[in-house]
């Protein structure tokens, strides 16, 4: 069953005193299917960032759909998105976007906060999460306290204490290091396998090796798609790398003709 649905989605951004105009998505189709864990990646300036930014309601597109459980996001009122995005969708994002003053705990509940929920019900969403992710120790602690990895974990259960339809991460493992990286995709992996969709934008061949598809998006448009299959993961890995390269080359190529 498809949860997301993009329908001939095109972008164009007109300069701000009508000057040229730029089409950032031309004519983008796709689906996700419930529980699927898609990789979106892409050269600076393909297109993806506006893709996700359309996909998370922040943006709306000049012309076609996007469908969310077979809800039109851009036909969202502008005084019922932020609710939209609340109740829907969860992000995580490269820099954590985690509130200093706030603890983890706090963080995480914030959402649930914002959504009217009893206290009760906060705690008992978030204790299995956090024992799951491994911070039920550290919910007490700040963010300066705690290090890269453990405040994504943190954003992680802030994203999914809401039980969203839809996970969106944008460069998600892009401020961690080496270890870090590995458990937060570890941490997918696992979240992926018990039903949760995630849509995840990156630029790491590490990160998308990890998904089950793995989608391409070249000057606006979706140029290519690898499915896992039974692949590795070190085979998917050298998949994307392939297919990067091929990109790289095409590029080149067109720039010398």
């Amino acid at each position: 069953m498809s949860i997301l649905e993009a329908q001939n989605v095109k972008k164009i951004y007109t300069a701000r005193f009508g000057g040229n105009k730029v089409e950032a998505l031309k004519n983008v189709s796709f689906t996700v299917e419930e529980g699927e864990y898609v990789a979106v990646m892409g050269e600076s300036g393909s297109g993806k960032t506006t893709l996700l930014n359309i996909l998370a309601a922040l943006d709306k597109p000049t012309a076609g759909r996007v469908l969310l459980d077979g809800q039109d996001i851009g036909a969202i009122k502008e005084s019922a998105v932020a609710a939209f995005r609340r109740n829907n969708l969860g992000f995580v994002f490269q820099d954590f976007n985690l509130l200093d003053t706030f603890s983890l705990e706090d963080n995480i509940y914030l959402p649930l906060v914002l959504m009217g929920r009893r206290y009760d019900e906060m705690h008992n969403r978030l204790m299995p999460i956090a024992d799951r992710l491994g911070i039920s120790d550290l919910l007490k602690k700040y963010p300066y306290e705690v290090s890269g990895g453990q405040k994504q974990r943190a954003a992680v259960a802030r994203t999914l204490i809401t039980r969203p339809k839809l996970v969106l991460a944008d460069e998600p493992t892009g401020a961690l290091d080496s270890k870090s990286t590995d458990e937060l995709l570890d941490i997918f992996g696992d979240v992926n396998r018990m039903g949760q969709t995630i849509v995840m934008v990156t630029h790491s061949v590490k990160a998308a090796s990890r998904a089950g598809r793995v989608m391409f998006i070249r000057d606006g448009e979706v140029f290519h798609q690898i499915y896992r299959g039974n692949s590795t993961n070190e085979e998917l890995y050298q998949k994307i790398s392939d297919t990067l390269t091929l990109l790289a080359n095409r590029k080149t190529s067109a720039a010398i003709g």
